[in-house]
């Protein structure tokens, strides 16, 4: 093979090596078509995953990598406002697992959270499928 060939294949190759680093282990951890369900039982009697489409919540289209506070067309609470965060798997993650009060005090979301972590990583797992 080229010297001229090798260089550009090695680098594409650590591109793609690298790349898999920056990806959340939550996303990767979860099965997404389980995390559907999950939406289904634990998010959509408040949120839509369709893009524009608001419900007493957010829609949750695009969530992952969206700052926080942005979807058109929502009345977001000063809290979630002044949050100034993005909505990482990561992120989600942490806001899930507990009470949303807790996560956010001051947020007009009422949830509990989310304790099952295999339910949390599928969840997760879904809404960064969603764009």
């Amino acid at each position: 093979m080229s010297k001229l060939l090798w260089i550009p294949l090695c680098v594409a190759a650590a591109g793609l090596y690298l790349g898999g680093a920056f990806i959340s282990p939550f996303a990767m951890a979860g099965d997404a078509s389980a995390g559907s369900d999950v939406f289904k039982t634990e998010c959509s009697e408040c949120h839509s995953v369709k893009d524009g489409r608001n419900k007493k919540g957010p829609s949750l289209f695009g969530i992952v990598g969206r700052a926080a506070g942005t979807a058109p067309n929502y009345k977001y609470s000063d809290a979630l406002l002044q949050a100034h965060w993005v909505w990482t798997a990561d992120k989600l993650h942490g806001y899930l697992s507990q009470p949303a009060k807790q996560a956010n005090p001051g947020t007009k979301m009422k949830y509990d959270g989310l304790t099952d972590s295999k339910q949390l990583d599928d969840l997760i797992s879904y809404l960064s499928t969603i764009h």
